[in-house]
């Protein structure tokens, strides 16, 4: 029977903001770490896949912070494989400071053809994944499927060297950054807790120009990521809670 797979860290200078707490882009990156951490541990990294100019794409993301961990402070994360079918796999995490539990994620993948640029089917993966996968629910609800938006402002900047990750386009935490930034600083200092929810939807290349809009609500704020080739890249909403 599969278990929870843990993994320590220790929340460094360079992951905090100006609260001395971690980013939300830093605790997403913890996250995503340990996935590929633990899938390269399980023998289906993103080394094993490229071999055959596959990758690891990330579709759809959530995380719940209830507490952003001080610098310095050391954390645990749980991580599992909840379910796997094939054209998605769903890796759950848990971060702990000992038994507290501070935030929690769900992701959700798939495969990308590096040369088509299109998802394959995952079936030739089943049964190396069917091994790992683990009895346990996902912490929070999964990611929600986001809607288009009539943005009420925006910011715009270029994507640059700094964006492009292994997989030549723009990386999940400068998405995630770019939400942010929209955010006012007193935000940040109120340390409230919050949901993201974040889907991806086409991808943001070299050169191009991406644009985030974004639309308050009652409890938070919803975004709209486009590129000047006339692509909605990804959808995202903050829940304060």
């Amino acid at each position: 029977m599969a278990e929870i797979t843990t993994y320590k860290y220790r929340v460094e200078p360079q992951d905090v903001d100006f609260t001395l707490h971690a980013s939300a882009s830093a605790i997403v990156n913890y996250m995503l770490n340990v996935a590929g951490r633990d899938a390269h541990n399980k023998g289906f990294g993103v080394e094993v896949l490229q071999d055959s100019s596959f990758t690891w794409v990330l579709l759809r993301f959530c995380v719940e912070i209830d507490y952003r961990p001080e610098q310095y402070e050391d954390i645990e994360i749980d991580t599992w494989i909840s379910d796997f079918n094939r054209l998605t796999s769903t890796r759950n995490f848990r971060m702990r400071i000992g038994d507290r539990v501070i935030a929690s994620g769900v992701s959700q993948w798939c495969v990308l053809n590096m040369e088509t640029r299109q998802s394959v089917d995952m079936s030739m993966m089943k049964e190396a994944h069917d091994r790992f996968i683990v009895a346990e629910p996902s912490p929070i609800a999964a990611p929600v499927r986001l809607r288009a938006i009539e943005a009420e402002a925006s910011v715009s900047r270029p994507v640059v060297y700094s964006d492009i990750d292994f997989n030549r386009h723009m990386n999940t935490l400068r998405y995630v950054d770019l939400i942010f930034d929209t955010l006012p600083l007193e935000q940040f200092e109120k340390g409230d807790a919050m949901r993201l929810d974040i889907n991806f939807l086409a991808e943001a290349r070299y050169g191009e120009v991406v644009s985030v809009g974004y639309l308050d609500s009652d409890n938070g704020r919803q975004f709209e990521i486009s590129s000047d080739a006339d692509k909605v890249l990804c959808r995202a909403k903050i829940e304060y809670k």
